[in-house]
């Protein structure tokens, strides 16, 4: 077999052999293009220029990055797609001062996620922003209030709602045929022992704008590394912002927002590597007649996430060692569940499997629906009020380890806690000038 380029490589991956690119509503041929600018061009911003590009009806017109030495890769991508070449800029604001824009795909690190939102919004910009959305409960509301307020599409990047077979999952689940359900476990259980933040202070690269990557966050000397993602300052964790999909699976599938109280076991228990946030957690949200429980750790042996192998085909994966599962306890039956392909099986009370659906990746429907809504006006499958619901149930979790592992109960009408005055100062972050959100956006 010859050499894939990167078109035809892009095609096996990600189910696409089993969905279009152009899965959703196809755009009226008269239609113009929708022009993008990406905004982050790590790894998770380079799938989505991917992705994006190969749309017929899209155009990418700015490629942002505050570190200049990833231009060429991202420019190389376009260009396998489009004859236009985009506009290079390391300040995201040249993007939103263009009023030929019309979408912001927002694919920074977690502590840049709420702020530029929020000024996409402002300036009259629909926004594909990934998760975890923020490193605070306030970020959350005020990107919320943004979108709102400017009446944009704000579509958050836990594609996995768009997936069939969870809608498929979600509709068994609500029709009754587990019966009431009392217990949902999500998990993230994950050998990722060699993840240690290790590295020691160095001198800015050439080419990095070091100081508008840490934007609102303090700015601490430079380091090389993924040390960031687990500084309460900067992001919710390395289990947070991998165990989003599962939480917000779960609480799409069960139908559920707010939680009665939360409460949290853990700590920084394997890793000496002057990380702030839990490597291992145990949380119990109490919602109506059901205990809601993540289970995770980062540093597990034997267990990993679902192959791509088995996320794009008509298998199941080995449920016993699968560290991104949801399980489902009822009165009926029990359910396990995959994220981002996997598929799920339901069992009877015999233990017999009575239902199954094989999974699949669904990054490009959930692509498609953002762009749909972008013409439409509609809400999206993943809004940003229900990704901000997702992310406070990780905010809350992260919270009460926090304080000394005490339970939390949370007002969602004041954005405050009921019980504990302590847990009111980590509601939201003291942001560094001149990158501040303010009160009213």
């Amino acid at each position: 077999m010859g050499t894939l380029n990167r078109r035809q490589f892009i095609g096996t991956i990600g189910g696409a052999g089993a969905f279009s690119i152009l899965s959703g509503k196809a755009s009226k041929a008269d239609e113009p293009k929708i022009k993008v600018g990406i905004m982050g061009l790590g790894g998770r911003g380079r799938f989505l220029t991917e992705r994006f590009v190969q749309r017929p009806d899209i155009e990418i017109t700015y490629l942002c990055d505050v570190n200049n030495r990833r231009y060429a890769y991202g420019r190389e991508i376009v260009a396998e797609y489009q004859d236009s070449q985009p506009k290079l800029t390391q300040d995201f604001r040249d993007m939103l001062n263009d009023p030929d824009v019309d979408v912001i795909v927002n694919a920074t690190p977690v502590h840049w996620h709420a702020l530029s939102t929020i000024m996409a919004c402002q300036s009259g910009k629909d926004v594909y922003v990934e998760k975890p959305l923020s490193v605070n409960p306030w970020e959350g509301l005020k990107m919320v209030e943004a979108a709102r307020k400017y009446k944009r599409v704000v579509q958050v990047g836990c594609q996995t709602r768009s997936a069939p077979y969870v809608q498929k999952a979600m509709e068994y689940v609500q029709n009754g045929h587990l019966g009431a359900v009392h217990i949902a476990s999500v998990y993230q259980v994950v050998d990722w022992k060699n993840n240690v933040h290790n590295a020691e202070e160095e001198p800015v690269p050439e080419g990095l704008d070091y100081d508008l990557w840490c934007g609102p966050a303090p700015k601490l000397p430079y380091r090389p590394g993924y040390w960031f993602r687990d500084k309460w300052d900067f992001n919710v964790g390395s289990i947070g912002g991998d165990i989003f999909h599962q939480v917000d699976l779960a609480r799409y599938i069960l139908d559920v927002s707010f939680p009665q109280s939360a409460f949290s076991s853990g700590g920084v228990y394997h890793f000496n590597d002057g990380r702030e946030i839990p490597d291992t957690i145990s949380t119990h949200f109490e919602y109506d007649k059901l205990i809601y429980k993540i289970e995770a750790a980062i540093w597990a042996a034997n267990f990993k996430k679902i192959p791509t192998s088995v996320r794009d085909s008509d298998q199941f994966p080995d449920w016993e060692f699968t560290s991104t599962k949801i399980e489902l306890y009822g009165t009926k039956g029990f359910l396990r569940l995959g994220r981002q392909g996997g598929g799920w099986q339901a069992f009877n009370e015999k233990g017999e499997i009575v239902a199954e659906e094989y999974g699949r990746q669904a990054d490009n429907i959930h692509i498609a629906n953002f762009i749909d809504c972008v013409r439409s006006r509609n809400l999206p499958n993943a809004d940003i009020e229900e990704g901000r619901r997702t992310d406070l149930l990780l905010h809350l979790s992260n919270i009460s380890a926090r304080v000394g592992n005490k339970k939390l109960l949370y007002s969602p009408d004041s954005n405050n806690f009921k019980n504990l005055e302590e847990a009111n100062n980590f509601l939201r972050r003291k942001d560094r000038a001149p990158w501040l959100i303010p009160d009213k956006v």
